[in-house]
């Protein structure tokens, strides 16, 4: 960024003759180059603006300076001022408003025309001045009115529909309604929400600060029961009244624990005036939103209770559909979670393993692990993945296990017979499309040693790791994915396992990632679980989740993890 490094308010490439030309006018002057950012300013602009010159050159003019009447940032494409310096037209206009560095907002008149320098660039002159006194726009509140004017009304509703929409996260929708409301109702935000178990608690305290939103957490927690009785606007609101102005001079003689808390809120962060609405979902009041002007000098009013109505309505629908989904999702996950097996017992055996759900998705699906003993006294692992992201996945991971658990007991098979007989099964007696697995055998020979014997069914290959931190995949016995029903036989692969190795079968969503190929997924594994050999199992399993796991996953990830003996 250019800084004015010449004393003068302009930069080192304009010329000093410019400075001069806008030192001699008697009202705010700028000058943009053709790209929008400020070469020159003079000291009435700087007074004007409450910015030093340091501030402005170097700058975009509109991203920095031009501003609706109620505080947001225009489109480019709404900018009449920079639409008329790119085309290098003269124009005025009488009804503008530029941001102060104080955060407040100057109504301004302004002119701007195109010029030329004595160095022959092509430049814009831009002249504002102020109709008012611009020491009584320091306040926030002066860019509002109450209420709002009919287009900016919709377009609000229109932005908090569109955006708590677009959300099923609880914490996430009540981000993005106290970033629609504060500062453009208000410059406090307090969200109050019912619990699952009827009580309430302040989730959110949010208020404007130097450009920004700051979350006061030591005012959040839970709130005293709500008294039936009570006259208290957020009582009333929290059964579901409608909504109501609070005038905070009324909570000196609380009636309640929950009037006590409102009167500390309000001394905490000086409201002088509160307007607050319930947010009701479709069966029942989900909690209240509360906004809340201390810095501004406007009092709410009647007329600013029906936006207010309408925000709180939608956000108590997306809300309603948020608590919902995660609902179902924590109900999904523990079916999932009791789904998966506990690990057995194996003498000379450490085993570790992992589940982790998607994020994004319903937070269930297909992937599994299995381990158990069997009658022969081998030990049978399992690793897989039904396709899909729902319940109905994590439904067909257990009948697939359950249909491999028992061929594998009751048939002393290799893998590869298992895994087809399994393949036929699930064509018919099962719910599941497609999946993929790796299905092994770890036994011990009669010299004491451990053996492998694996049959890989579409799945990513297992990884072998030896004590001194040397990796490779398991490519053997690779064959078709589970869902096709097909008579060809399936290969078998074989290997010893070196003492103090570690095994480790995982699932797609560890190495998968749409800006990295398979490969390069693969190798990254490789590398971690390399350096991490020395780590006990339980341990080794965690950081290869955490290193390797892409940030972006929206996929859940199983993982199992076996060392054999170092000696």
């Amino acid at each position: 960024m250019t800084r004015d490094t010449t004393g003068r308010g302009i930069t080192p490439a304009a010329p000093a003759s410019l400075g001069s030309l806008l030192a001699s006018l008697d009202t705010g002057a700028y000058v943009v180059d053709a790209n929008g950012a400020v070469v020159a300013v003079n000291a009435h602009a700087e007074k004007l603006l409450a910015r030093p010159a340091g501030e402005l050159l170097g700058r975009d003019a509109h991203e920095l300076l031009h501003r609706s009447r109620y505080g947001a940032s225009l489109p480019r494409a709404q900018c009449g001022m920079r639409q008329a310096y790119m085309a290098g037209r003269t124009v005025q206009s009488d009804e503008e408003w530029f941001e102060r560095g104080d955060g407040s907002l100057l109504p301004v008149s302004w002119l701007v025309t195109p010029c030329r320098t004595d160095d022959g660039a092509e430049r814009t002159l831009v002249l504002f001045h102020a109709p008012h006194d611009p020491e009584g726009t320091r306040t926030p509140g002066n860019r509002f009115s109450s209420p709002l004017p009919e287009l900016e009304r919709l377009a609000l509703l229109a932005e908090t529909t569109t955006q708590l929409t677009a959300t099923l996260d609880v914490e996430q929708a009540l981000r993005r309604l106290v970033r629609l409301v504060v500062p453009q109702l208000a410059d406090w935000a307090v969200v109050d929400l019912v619990t699952e178990r009827g009580g309430v608690r302040r989730s959110a305290v949010v208020h404007a600060q130097g450009g920004g939103l700051v979350r006061r957490e030591d005012l959040e927690g839970p709130l005293s029961p709500v008294p039936e009785d009570s006259l208290l606007p957020l009582a009333r609101a929290l059964r579901g009244v409608s909504p109501a102005l609070a005038d905070p001079s009324l909570h000196l003689r609380p009636d309640s624990l929950l009037g006590s808390e409102q009167r500390r809120l309000f001394a905490e962060t000086g409201i002088h005036s509160a307007a607050i609405a319930p947010i009701r979902g479709v069966r029942e009041v989900l909690g209240a939103l509360t906004l809340g002007r201390a810095e501004w000098p406007e009092a709410f009013t009647a007329d600013d209770l029906p936006l207010l109505e309408d925000i709180s309505r939608r956000a108590g629908l997306a809300l309603d559909n948020a608590r919902l989904y995660e609902r179902q999702r924590k109900v999904a996950e523990t079916m999932q979670r009791h789904l998966l097996p506990q690990l057995p017992h194996v003498p000379g055996l450490e085993m570790s393993a992992r589940y982790v759900a998607a994020p994004d998705a319903s937070e269930v699906g297909g992937d599994w692990y299995d381990a158990f003993v069997l009658p022969d006294g081998a030990t049978a692992l399992a690793v897989g993945d039904v396709v899909g992201h729902d319940l109905d996945a994590a439904a067909g991971m257990a009948q697939m296990r359950n249909v491999l658990r028992a061929y594998a007991w009751a048939q002393e098979e290799p893998p590869s017979a298992i895994v087809s007989r399994l393949d036929r099964a699930t064509v018919h007696i099962t719910d599941v499309t497609m999946a993929t697995l790796l299905f092994a055998r770890m036994s011990r020979t009669e010299d004491g040693r451990w053996k492998l014997v694996w049959t890989n069914a579409g799945h990513p290959p297992p990884l072998l790791v030896t004590r001194d931190g040397e990796a490779r995949y398991l490519t053997d016995g690779h064959g078709m994915l589970i869902g096709t029903g097909t008579d060809r036989p399936r290969p078998d692969g074989e290997t010893e396992l070196p003492p103090g190795s570690t095994l480790l079968f995982y699932t797609d969503g560890l190495i998968e990632e749409p800006s990295r190929s398979l490969d390069e997924g693969l190798e990254l594994l490789r590398g971690h679980a390399a350096a991490l050999a020395e780590h006990p199992p339980a341990r080794f399993t965690d950081l290869v989740l955490e290193r390797t796991r892409p940030a972006g996953n929206d996929d859940d990830v199983a993982l199992l993890t076996v060392r054999v003996p170092a000696a």
